[in-house]
């Protein structure tokens, strides 16, 4: 009587299921590999003659405080790289001025041909939202602000 499968019994069977024991550490590396090459978008400039000034005062606050709005010749208010409507700069001002414990410092960065009456509205909406430190950014604080970085 012939022998079936050669006598041989197989040791080891096939796995029916996925080994577990190094998922937690590929997804660990990959979480760190994320977070070392990912990199935060900042605001991007928007073109515009900056204003003159003869001097200039560093702002001692971190950039996290810092709240850049943009204001063009023909009136558009930017902010955060959005168009938002001049009557609408306190209502998303207020928020953040609140969530940095009043420290936030806004500073309006004009073009120099805007006219006063953007700025006076920007003002408006300024103080209705309560922040009180309030900036001019002009071109020499732009290269103060390139020199140190």
């Amino acid at each position: 009587m012939p022998i079936r499968g050669g006598g041989l019994d197989r040791k080891s069977k096939v796995a029916s299921e996925i080994p577990s024991s190094s998922l937690a550490d590929i997804a660990f590396l990959l979480l760190i590999f994320f977070m070392v090459t990912t990199v935060f978008r900042t605001d991007r400039e928007r073109p515009i003659q900056w204003a003159q000034a003869a001097a200039t005062q560093k702002i001692d606050e971190k950039i996290k405080n810092i709240l850049n709005i943009w204001v063009e010749r023909d009136g558009s208010v930017w902010m955060n790289d959005q168009n938002i409507p001049m009557d609408q700069v306190s209502d998303r001002v207020a928020p953040l001025y609140v969530a940095s414990e009043r420290r936030l410092v806004v500073s309006i960065r004009a073009d120099r041909e805007t006219p006063y009456k953007y700025i006076n509205q920007i003002q408006d909406e300024l103080s209705s939202a309560g922040v009180l430190r309030v900036v001019f950014a002009t071109q020499l604080e732009r290269q103060m602000t390139r020199v140190r970085r």
